[in-house]
């Protein structure tokens, strides 16, 4: 799941339910889509990083929006044909107890948001950025308000358990999880609280996340924290493990000027959506995204493998010789890979220069560096998908 960052003054930041326990753990805070949000504590995101690939990482990812989408009929289908005239994801093939990814488009093929659907039995759940929370709540208000009822869960936190070690330690509390796969998504009774529990991540590691009542969360988060496996995470890490694992950010990769086509996404199109599938079309921007399906697009998102120690950052522009010449393409997200012990990006570049194996040439300060198109994930993916 993505986000954004935003610039906000410390007297109007909001606080999730967890930030008493992040600041007796010594996190160093930050503003972060309008919540003071823990970017590192006392151990270094270096070593964050490294924990989670190794153990298991605890994040608190409550700033996430939280929304129910019922139909009147009381049938998830019913709430999935309404979605799906927002998104260009199969929704009514989710069988119950299953998550999918899933895009808000606009007419013009570009993306307003990257959300997480699960079919609940009854309703859908929705898990959606939360600089972008209070726009997609209006927006679902006022495409699809009089087909469905969409109720905000303002009194739920969410954490994530990420890393190899994950499933012992949440399975130690509630061991129902342990037979869970990936993008399973199912209420689950954890420390005697209904939880909604769901097998993904934002860290391209095995894991899950957990929506809990956000009066029982600390709870949670100091049992969980018992466990000499599991340790705090910060954004940092965050950031620089999903940029590993070839993930999004929204707001960085993707934007309104940008297509799920662009963006190495179109594998989020199930056939049914498709030119000839059932329920072809009827998105926004379905003109836009089908005919880059078919005939392909100027521009593609692509992994960056910089030559050298010397990170390169988002905005960095990209070019193909290594001397003068026109800009190929822009860096989005980029830093230090820890994993690696190397430097990786990922950006946008023309489609002629997309091929894995491509070298290009960064401009940093003036100097060009050596840039190589490289597959993603750079660390490779370790779901439970069996």
């Amino acid at each position: 799941m993505t986000e954004t960052t935003s610039e906000t003054s410390p007297s109007a930041l909001r606080h999730t339910p967890l930030d008493a326990l992040h600041r007796r753990r010594g996190a160093r805070m930050v503003p972060f889509a309008g919540y003071a949000m823990p970017v590192q504590y006392p151990a270094g995101i270096l070593t964050e990083h490294l924990h989670t690939r190794e153990k298991a990482g605890l994040f608190d990812v409550s700033h996430m929006g939280q929304i129910v989408l019922r139909a009147p009929s009381g049938k998830a289908e019913d709430a999935a044909l309404a979605l799906e005239t927002l998104v260009p994801a199969d929704i009514v093939s989710l069988a119950p107890g299953r998550q999918r990814y899933a895009l808000f488009t606009d007419a013009a093929g570009g993306i307003l948001d990257d959300l997480m659907v699960s079919n609940q039995g009854d309703h859908l759940f929705l898990v959606v950025n939360a600089a972008c929370k209070a726009a997609d709540e209006a927006h679902l208000r006022a495409a699809l308000g009089n087909r469905c009822t969409v109720e905000p869960l303002p009194d739920r936190a969410l954490i994530a358990l990420q890393g190899p070690k994950a499933e012992a330690a949440l399975a130690a509390l509630a061991p129902a999880v342990a037979a869970m796969k990936f993008m399973d998504s199912q209420p689950v009774t954890i420390l005697g609280e209904a939880c909604l529990v769901s097998r993904s991540g934002y860290t391209g590691e095995d894991g899950y996340e957990i929506s809990v009542p956000a009066a029982k969360a600390e709870a949670l988060c100091e049992a969980l924290l018992q466990n000499p496996d599991v340790a705090p995470i910060g954004l940092g890490a965050r950031d620089s493990l999903r940029l590993e694992a070839g993930l999004c950010l929204y707001g960085s990769d993707l934007d309104t000027h940008t297509t799920p086509i662009e963006a190495g996404l179109a594998w989020s199109i199930q056939t049914s959506r498709r030119t000839g599938g059932p329920r072809a079309g009827g998105f926004p921007g379905a003109d836009v995204i089908l005919r880059q399906l078919a005939e392909g697009t100027a521009r593609r998102r692509v992994g960056l493998l910089p030559e050298g120690r010397a990170p390169v950052r988002a905005h960095t522009m990209l070019y193909a010789p290594a001397e003068g010449g026109a800009p190929v393409g822009a860096v989005t997200s980029g830093g230090f890979g820890p994993s690696l012990g190397a430097p990786v990006a990922m950006g946008y570049v023309t489609a002629e220069c997309a091929a894995a194996g491509t070298l290009l040439s960064a401009d940093v300060r003036g100097k060009r560096l050596p840039v190589r198109v490289a597959p993603m994930p750079f660390v490779p993916n370790r779901y439970k998908r069996s």
